[in-house]
């Protein structure tokens, strides 16, 4: 099953408040954000994470050559200081959602590579620029800058009390972000604490919630060192930067992504409709579309305040319906009956045109959604409920992987409280 072990990660150790020093993801971050990191302090991640193009870049010098330079130098420096020993880290994010204060608890660790199928298990499709982007910036750093976000299941919450003890002492890191998140942060070095997680972990597999482009660029980069190096026993390349979070966390939050489509020549609103009857109640309003309440019911919005609710009939199952050669679990899901059942079926588009993203676009903003409808950017946009971890589960125990941008797990894991360099 999945093998985890503690590391000896680099932290920031000197500067000012890491709230200062943190940057987001690189999948979330545009060219304003990255702008304004880059302004936030001289240290901040971004230079790391994802760095700035200029224009004279080549070969020689480029953002990844410049993130390899920043990370040496402020190693070099002091910014960035190893641990005296391994460890496992211990973290808190406590953020807003609706009106409520939830914290997600989980750990940071060193996570074995291997393919995806037996120990490590993947939930939704990638893209492969993206993976050409990291395996750039791993080859010119050597080091995981930003965790891989893994789930496991434990109903019975066996870590819960390894969590208690911990925190009830002093963390290295609490402070609150920009965003208003608040951070805690404990380093681990406790034989004890940590042999007791990391042997329950050994019966476990993990399931990749966010981060399948790092992970599988951190497999491949492995298999090539190996291929060249012929390490006789595991090398800290061997393993990627995770934070693991038990799926039943309370803290566990999976918002939805809604759906921007351009529809075919000649479709409009009453057409795309009128044909989805066939499978569909379709409930009319006259007002931007309240969000789905109920399991296989999609908002679809066409602009102008026509909206509409579009409800799988109860007598129909969507097993038999759908004509994609994908197991029951997949076909079980609410996004893929979105995709086979309504973007496929009555839009043609199918999984060619998801992938080559010309008429497709996907939000987690509704009323942003409907702004660009408005706006006639987009033809029609459809809105679903967030995906249920139980789906992501049994779709991934099925060997197969949902649609591209289906779920989206919140708050994303920020860059910048561990890093993992295979030299320490």
């Amino acid at each position: 099953m999945a093998h985890i072990i503690p590391i000896r990660g680099l932290r920031y150790h000197t500067g000012p408040d890491l709230a200062l020093l943190i940057t987001p993801p690189y999948d979330v971050i545009d060219r304003s954000a990255q702008e304004e990191l880059y302004a936030r302090h001289p240290c901040n991640m971004i230079r790391l994470e994802y760095g700035a193009s200029l224009p004279g870049d080549g070969r020689a010098d480029n953002r990844y050559t410049r993130a390899a330079a920043f990370f040496k130098r402020w190693r070099e420096q002091g910014v960035l200081a190893g641990e005296s020993s391994p460890a496992l880290y211990f973290y808190e994010q406590t953020f807003s959602l609706a009106g409520q204060r939830v914290t997600r608890r989980g750990f940071l660790c060193g996570l074995g590579l291997e393919p995806y199928g037996k120990n490590i298990l993947p939930h939704e499709d990638t893209i492969s620029s993206a993976r050409e982007d990291r395996m750039r910036l791993i080859t010119a750093c050597r080091a995981n800058f930003s965790p891989i976000f893994g789930l496991y299941i434990d109903p019975e919450r066996t870590l819960e009390e390894p969590f208690r003890v911990v925190s009830g002492t002093e963390p290295v890191y609490a402070f609150a972000d920009a965003e208003g998140q608040f951070h805690r942060l404990w380093v681990v070095t406790d034989q004890t604490l940590i042999t007791a997680v990391t042997s329950f972990m050994s019966n476990l597999r993990v399931y990749i919630a966010d981060g399948h482009h790092r992970f599988e660029t951190a497999l491949h980069y492995c298999l090539n060192r190996q291929a060249g190096e012929r390490t006789p026993v595991p090398a800290p390349y061997h393993f990627v930067l995770t934070l693991l979070v038990n799926v039943y966390d309370p803290g566990l939050v999976i918002l939805p992504t809604h759906r921007l489509v351009k529809a075919p020549p000649g479709l409009d609103i009453e057409a795309l409709t009128g044909a989805a009857k066939d499978l569909f109640r379709v409930t009319t309003f006259s007002q931007r579309p309240p969000l789905p309440d109920n399991r296989y019911i999609f908002g679809l919005y066409a602009g102008n305040n026509r909206s509409f609710h579009l409800a799988l009939k109860e007598e129909y199952d969507p097993v038999s319906l759908s004509a994609y050669p994908k197991p029951p679990a997949w076909k079980r899901s609410e996004v893929a009956v979105l995709h086979a059942l309504l973007l496929d079926r009555y839009l043609q588009i199918g999984p060619g045109e998801c992938k080559a993203g010309e008429r497709i676009a996907y939000t987690h903003d509704p009323v942003e959604a409907c702004l660009l409808v408005d706006r006639g950017e987009w033809d029609f946009a459809f809105f679903l409920n967030p995906p249920r971890i139980d789906e992501l589960v049994a779709v991934a125990e099925a060997g197969d992987r949902m649609p591209q941008k289906s779920t989206y797990f919140y708050p994303k894991v920020s860059s910048g409280f561990v890093i993992y360099a295979f030299d320490q």
